[in-house]
């Protein structure tokens, strides 16, 4: 699975996608990231990017002839994909992201390609481009590159044989209905400054340790 990643700030991926699971996913070649650096298809000589937004306001606006023309090209990358490319956009206008959107991407196998705004955001009519839109969450960053990296992380842990345990991403918060949430974890020592796991953890009865993990689930 390839992720084409269109962004004034590639840099800020390194870290993320270069560690932990998703380093691991790109080792096993479940998924490839691919960085498409939005300047390189900024207008004239100083690559031009945004702009002043029409009917006034603070801030710049970026414009839609680069992040067209870097959709188009990450388009014509993905062209051996027989099932083409999706794009996505992070914006807070977008519908709120679950993770049953991260199963359906994820089993999907498709060609994802990310739109990271900047600035006070970006010409609407972009969004003539874009397959989904996507919020995480009732608050403004700076840029679309956080979110971007969280719809990632949470798609590709779901590829096979990324996490390594056939069942990791089965029992696991939001499976069922995104709604619930996975019941409380423990581990040694089994008492830490006067707290101590629940007894029905260390009885080895597996009935009703599955019944107090179900009725844990918040």
């Amino acid at each position: 699975m390839k992720f084409y990643i269109i962004s004034l700030f590639p840099e800020m991926f390194d870290g993320v996608l270069n560690a932990s699971m998703l380093h691991k996913a790109q080792k096993i070649g479940a998924v490839e990231f691919i960085h498409i650096n939005l300047r390189e298809f900024g207008l004239g000589p100083h690559r031009q990017v945004d702009d002043t937004p029409y009917g006034g306001g603070d801030g710049m606006v970026l414009r839609v002839e680069p992040i067209k023309a870097a959709v188009d090209h990450a388009k014509k990358l993905s062209q051996l994909s027989s099932k083409g490319a999706k794009v996505i956009l992070a914006t807070p206008r977008g519908k709120f992201y679950k993770q049953s959107d991260a199963k359906r991407l994820a089993a999907a196998n498709q060609d994802l390609i990310f739109i990271c705004s900047r600035y006070e955001g970006y010409d609407e009519r972009i969004t003539s481009w874009v397959d989904e839109q996507f919020c995480l969450g009732n608050y403004v960053l700076t840029g679309g590159e956080l979110p971007t990296m969280t719809i990632i992380d949470s798609i590709t842990r779901l590829l096979p044989g990324v996490l390594g345990g056939e069942t990791s991403a089965e029992k696991e918060s939001f499976q069922d209905d995104d709604v619930a949430i996975e019941h409380p974890q423990y581990t040694r020592p089994e008492e830490f400054e006067g707290q101590k796991v629940p007894d029905v953890l260390l009885s080895g009865h597996h009935k009703n340790i599955d019944d107090w993990q179900q009725k844990n689930k918040k």
